[in-house]
């Protein structure tokens, strides 16, 4: 069983790159947005409920794709390095796939601002995230996350073995997923 968690800010492409991965390699894709956008029609995701629901919903999927016989999963997220709590939360999400012997890759991704701004309005983000269509909140949520997280690591920060990050500001999707599966041989 494999796990790869790619991480970075909005609209850095860890869905498109995922995308990609997914068709390159057949493992399933699960994008966070998945659950967000699903529970969004109930609760916001910021609430107290909203939030539970993710979560929950997450679990279980984790939980039973890692018992499962799939080859693997790919799912993104967006990472506060800041945050004690997310720290936390991919120790946790990571063992379930260890516990059954699963192998986890992180994979960060890193593009520069104005890059990201320009991905925020891409025809296949406002396609799988309709959360996300709202340009103008979508932007300004972009803008305002700077200012509370820190959503890149620091080098050295992250102490995995199975650790790729990528500045794919002027690379496609297509050449990122190859470097992932050449890198940890998907």
């Amino acid at each position: 069983m494999k796990f790869i968690l790619i991480f970075g800010p909005q609209a850095v492409g860890k869905m498109t790159v995922g995308q990609e991965l997914a068709s390159i390699t057949g493992l399933k894709l699960f994008h966070n947005h998945m659950t967000i956008d699903l529970v969004s029609n109930f609760f916001d995701y910021g609430t107290k409920e909203g939030n539970r629901l993710v979560n929950l919903f997450r679990q279980e999927i984790f939980e039973t794709v890692a018992n499962s016989n799939l080859p693997g999963l790919i799912f993104t997220y967006v990472w506060a390095f800041n945050l004690k709590e997310d720290w936390e939360y991919v120790e946790k999400i990571s063992n379930i796939f260890k516990k059954q012997g699963g192998t986890v890759y992180y994979v960060e991704l890193e593009a520069d601002f104005k890059e990201r701004i320009r991905r925020n309005k891409t025809p296949n983000r406002l396609e799988h995230k309709p959360t996300k269509r709202n340009i103008e909140w979508s932007e300004s949520e972009l803008k305002s996350s700077l200012e509370k997280y820190r959503l890149n690591s620091h080098d050295g920060e992250i102490q995995k073995e199975e650790y790729l990050k990528i500045n794919n500001t002027y690379k496609s999707p297509k050449d990122v997923a190859a470097m992932i599966k050449e890198k940890f041989q998907l």
